[in-house]
């Protein structure tokens, strides 16, 4: 205070410290055995974070995206990004296990960058630790099917990302980065890797009509009959200060009613051209979410969960249906990382013959964790798998990239691409022999 008035001084030498300088919490002092659980039923994703206890973690300070145009991206909580070394996260779990007993790790991020998670599931199985863990994230399209399983392999057990309002238009106008199909496959992908999927839901978006909120949750239903989202909740879009919607509201097509208070205006009333009246919404959307979750109400029309007259969807009923059929399943880049999460397998040489002609093939035996699973190949070919996949070990210091591993496969035999995508190699990607 100077002069009888409250001013701002950031002329401090002292630098805000960064995320890699803070050190690992210390949980000493905390009577950790005598807290009590609160069990939240209708939720699985509220039943998450609130049943027991989870040591709490950082991979990344602020957003790596930064720039949803409902967030407060001008301030430096979202604003400055800073990832944590995936080995120095590492330590730091290992402190806080020895310290607490516990190996339920909650990542608290904004949104955990793809790249690390990657690195730090690597790091895990490396080191061979067992943990538990959960974050938050943005549905990326890099979330493919081969990095779902290795996250799954090293703890991960649940995901929570922001679908917001499922429409292409929103997404665009809300600067999401992600469409409706690109969410449809990565939560099949998370969810085929038995990681529960947990969406954060929005409406009332300024510019946002009935019949898109209609769509919206048809959209949301569909994702839920197919069982590739297990959790959710809706929230009413809310104006914020440091948004670039609060900062530009004339942009948005709202009309922003500050209040006359001294310290902070942050949450901020506006009206919207639209003038549609979007909390009338909330009862009906919350209570279809509800018998979603609970894997009923999915053949009941939209109008059931209203009681005021509400348009039908202009949605096609197999549209997400529709989005998991459009990928392309040989799309393995040259850059990507070939890794093997399973051991070595016992070998049966035995011969076989036909028309007079005879060859050499090799069964080969894996003991998985939950089953044993067979693959025959011809001799050669069966060799220079059995010579390589050590070299594929999340424990090796430097991996093979796709390119790497074909140029060593060819220099003993011809097409690389036809025994990677061959039925027994198909067998082995499915059961951790991954492409990262």
């Amino acid at each position: 205070i100077e002069e009888e008035a409250i001013i701002y001084n950031n002329q401090t030498a002292l630098k805000d410290y960064k995320q890699s300088e803070l050190g690992t919490p210390d949980y000493s002092d905390l009577l950790l055995d005598q807290y009590i659980s609160v069990i939240e039923i209708a939720n699985p994703m509220h039943s998450l974070w609130s049943d027991g206890r989870w040591n709490k973690l950082t991979m990344a300070h602020g957003c790596y995206w930064g720039k949803c145009t409902f967030c407060d991206i001008s301030l430096d909580y979202i604003n400055i990004y800073e990832p944590i070394a995936a080995n120095l996260l590492v330590d730091r779990i290992e402190e806080l296990i020895e310290q607490t007993g516990e190996t339920g790790f909650h990542f608290v991020d904004e949104a955990a960058p793809p790249a690390l998670m990657k690195v730090f599931a690597l790091e895990i199985i490396k080191r061979k630790i067992t943990i538990t863990w959960w974050t938050n994230i943005r549905f990326e399209k890099s979330f493919s099917k081969d990095l779902c399983l290795l996250l799954k392999a090293s703890g991960c057990i649940a995901i929570s990302g922001g679908l917001e309002v499922a429409s292409d238009r929103l997404l665009k106008l809300i600067d999401k980065g992600v469409s409706v199909e690109q969410v449809a496959q990565v939560t099949r992908n998370f969810t085929e890797a038995n990681i529960m999927v947990h969406s954060y839901l929005m409406y009332g978006y300024p510019t946002q009509t009935v019949q898109e909120t209609m769509d919206s949750l048809e959209m949301v239903r569909q994702l839920f009959e197919l069982g590739i989202i297990q959790s959710g909740f809706w929230h009413q879009f809310a104006l914020t200060a440091h948004s670039p919607i609060g900062l530009n509201p004339s942009e948005y097509g709202i009309t922003p009613h500050y209040k006359d208070i001294s310290f902070a205006n942050n949450d901020i009333d506006f009206e919207d051209k639209t003038g549609i009246d979007h909390s009338k919404f909330s009862f009906g959307l919350k209570k279809s979410l509800f018998n979603f979750m609970h894997d009923i109400g999915f053949d009941m029309p939209i109008q059931e969960w209203f009681d005021f007259n509400v348009p039908r969807t202009k949605v096609k009923r197999d549209f997400i249906e529709s989005c998991l059929e459009n990928e392309n399943h040989f799309n393995t880049k040259t850059s990507h990382k070939i890794v093997w999460l399973g051991n070595q397998p016992t070998v049966t040489e035995f011969t076989k013959s036909k028309r007079g002609n005879s060859w050499q093939l090799l069964k080969l035996k894996f003991h998985l964790k939950t089953e044993d699973l067979e693959i025959t190949l011809d001799k050669d070919k069966g060799d220079w798998l059995l010579s390589i996949l050590d070299k594929l070990s999340p424990g090796n210091n430097k991996l093979l990239s796709f390119s790497e591993l074909k140029s060593d496969y060819e220099t003993l035999l011809p097409d690389f691409e036809l025994f990677w995508y061959s039925k027994p190699i198909g067998v082995l990607r499915e059961n951790g022999l991954l492409a990262l």
